[in-house]
Parts: structure tokens; sequence; C-alpha cells
């Protein structure tokens, strides 16, 4: 059975994937938009948050903001799909 692809809107939710620097706490999840943290290690290298979430437009751009307010700059953002 070939699976149907839903178009994207602007009230459409969609699950989204954020990364940023450094290391967001769990008890940051209510403050952006609940969303999911888990914190990534490569190696040596600096640790990374990966932020988890279904969200609509608005509310994407909502933590985008908060995270900017905090200055964190985006490492990634991306749509998962189903």
């Amino acid at each position: 059975m070939k699976a149907v692809k839903q178009k994207l809107t602007l009230h459409q939710p969609a699950t989204y994937q954020i990364k940023v620097p450094g290391q967001i706490g769990e008890s940051w999840s209510d403050w952006i938009g609940g969303m999911s943290i888990a914190v990534e290690s490569e190696g040596d290298g600096p640790p990374v948050s990966v932020l988890t979430g279904t969200l609509d437009q608005a509310a994407l751009i909502g933590v985008l903001r908060r995270l900017y307010s905090l200055g964190l700059p985006l490492i990634s953002v991306h749509r998962i799909e189903e």
C-alpha cells in the first residue's frame, strides 16, 4: 500500500528536531513548548542539545525565538517525516 503524504501548512503540526550547542536541562522542556531534550556528545566534542517535539509553525517560531533570547545559535532545524 502506498503512503499518502500530507501537505505541510502553517497550522498543521509536524515533528521537528532542533540542535543547539551546549547542554540544556530537561527542566527547560515546558519553557520551550514541551519539547523533549536529549544531550549528545561525540567523542571529545562539546555537548549538543537535541530538542524534539510536535509543533505547528507558530509554536516552532516561538521556540526559535526563545532559543535566540538565550543566545543559543542553531546547529540545525529538521522536520522529521512521520
